[in-house]
């Protein structure tokens, strides 16, 4: 199955606020670096991706994007998530892709297999398939084929919502939970959980604009 990855991106300046009470602002811009450079990477290696779509308001997490060959939406107006990925989903549909895959850029143990994972149980459409946060409110990546078969609606709770969507629309809904997946980087106690692994996994380094 031949799809869109969609990687939808804060300002690297401003993302993960929550975690300020344990990082500096540049120590969190650093993070948010290195974590987009990750996700490019993960995706790059998986070949049944045929393009990797960055939507982000912030300039130099679109240079970045486009150093991976990626390519990219710069997001205006107000920052509404749900309608940068639709706006993101007709784009892709144009070239006649199968599907998308929304996957944000914090999840710092994401690993080619984990996509993977998410392709084999995309196979033979309608369907829908979701990975849920570990704390099953949140959604950490979703597959929908063919593109544009739910609306998007991401936020809190979101899990839940995506699962309706997907039976509202008649699809198969296939849930995938795995520990690599489910954790993102919102709260000092995700960073406790991956600061042993983080160094290793996070350790290339990140293409600096001059």
């Amino acid at each position: 199955m031949t799809l869109w990855a969609i990687v939808p991106v804060k300002p690297l300046r401003h993302g993960k606020s929550r975690l300020a009470g344990v990082l500096t602002p540049d120590e969190r811009t650093d993070l948010n670096r290195r974590l987009l450079d990750h996700t490019l990477a993960t995706l790059s290696a998986i070949p049944e991706i045929e393009h990797v779509l960055v939507v982000s308001r912030d300039q130099s997490a679109l240079a970045l994007a486009r150093s991976h060959g990626a390519r990219t939406v710069l997001e205006d107006g107000a920052p509404k998530l749900n309608v940068a990925l639709a706006r993101a989903t007709i784009v892709a549909r144009t070239y006649a892709t199968r599907g998308v895959l929304i996957i944000p850029a914090d999840l710092p143990l994401v690993a080619p297999e984990d996509v993977r994972a998410m392709l084999e149980l995309g196979q033979d459409p309608p369907v829908v398939v979701v990975a849920p946060d570990r704390r099953r409110q949140g959604t950490n990546a979703l597959l929908v084929c063919p593109a544009g078969l739910i609306e998007y609606d991401f936020g809190p709770g979101s899990f839940q919502r995506h699962c309706e969507r997907a039976r509202q629309a008649q699809a198969r809904l296939e849930i995938l939970e795995l520990p690599s997946l489910a954790l993102d980087m919102d709260l000092p106690e995700d960073l406790d959980q991956v600061s042993e692994k983080l160094e290793s996994v996070l350790s290339k380094p990140v293409l600096r604009e001059e």
